[in-house]
Order: C-alpha cells, then structure tokens, then sequence
C-alpha cells in the first residue's frame, strides 16, 4: 500500500496584481473549444500565490506550483520569475 504523491503541476502565467505582502496574483489565459458551435475561446483564470522573497513585480511572466493550501485563497507557490513581458 505504498502509494506515489503526484507531481505538482507548473503553471505558466503574467502577475497582474502585487497589493499584498509575499502574495501576488497570476493571470492565466487559456483558449477552450466551445462544446456546441465548436468556436474557440480566449478564457483567463486568476490564482493567488505566495512569493517569499518579494521577488516578482506586475507584468513579469513567471511559474508557479501547486502545494499545500498557504491560506483561504494561496494554494501555489512562485518557482521563478522568466522575466518582463515588456
């Protein structure tokens, strides 16, 4: 009965919002295929993520992963900072 824990998933993302202490918020677009007329869609999801070393500014592409819920709404936690979209 060993069981394997999954790997956390890496997501992709531009930090559109950093009002907060160590929190920052990512904006991920997506596109989607409507399931009836088959048209394709521009779709945006908004995570909440913790960055320990106040490293990230708005507009900085960066990667999170998944962990452990930090508080009501944190669930991921920055990995690196790819840069400025800019």
């Amino acid at each position: 009965m060993d069981k394997q824990r999954k790997a956390p998933k890496l997501i992709f993302g531009i930090v559109s919002k950093k009002s907060m202490q160590k929190s920052a918020t990512l904006r991920v677009d997506f596109i989607e295929k409507h399931k009836l007329y088959k048209k394709y869609l521009k779709r945006s999801k908004t995570l909440v993520f913790h960055d320990e070393r106040d490293e990230c500014q708005v507009g900085d592409r960066v990667y999170v992963m998944e962990t452990r819920p930090l508080s009501k709404t944190k669930r991921h936690r920055l990995v690196k900072v790819a840069g400025n979209e800019a």
